[in-house]
């Protein structure tokens, strides 16, 4: 019914086909997008920077934000993550990352320039 084949006769194609499937997996496997400041600051930041929250900086209210930006952008990305007054490290959330904590900090600064 079935005709028997060697092993050094499989043994290319099975090589093939599991380098495709590998390569399938890897494609599909969803992979850390580059920070999206705009995305951070809606599911992190905007919750207290647009209403102005504990007296945190409205977003895009250049005057409540002057003073912050001249202190500038280094020291305002320590206190991001480190957490500053009510605010806490990494606006509250932990698996922030550096890179992300920062997209969210130039999505605001560029608000207000």
């Amino acid at each position: 019914m079935f005709k028997t084949r060697s092993v050094a006769a499989v043994a290319p194609r099975l090589v093939l086909v599991s380098s495709l499937a590998a390569l399938l997996v890897l494609a599909a496997a969803p992979a850390r997008a580059a920070a999206d400041g705009l995305t951070v600051f809606n599911q992190n930041c905007a919750m207290c920077h647009v209403p102005g929250l504990a007296n945190s900086p409205k977003h895009g209210d250049k005057a409540a934000w002057a003073p912050r930006v001249a202190l500038g952008r280094d020291a305002l990305l320590k206190s991001a993550i480190t957490g500053k007054g009510a605010m806490p490290p990494r606006a509250g959330n932990p698996k922030l990352t550096d890179e992300e904590v920062a997209a969210g900090l130039d999505h605001m600064l560029a608000a207000v320039k």
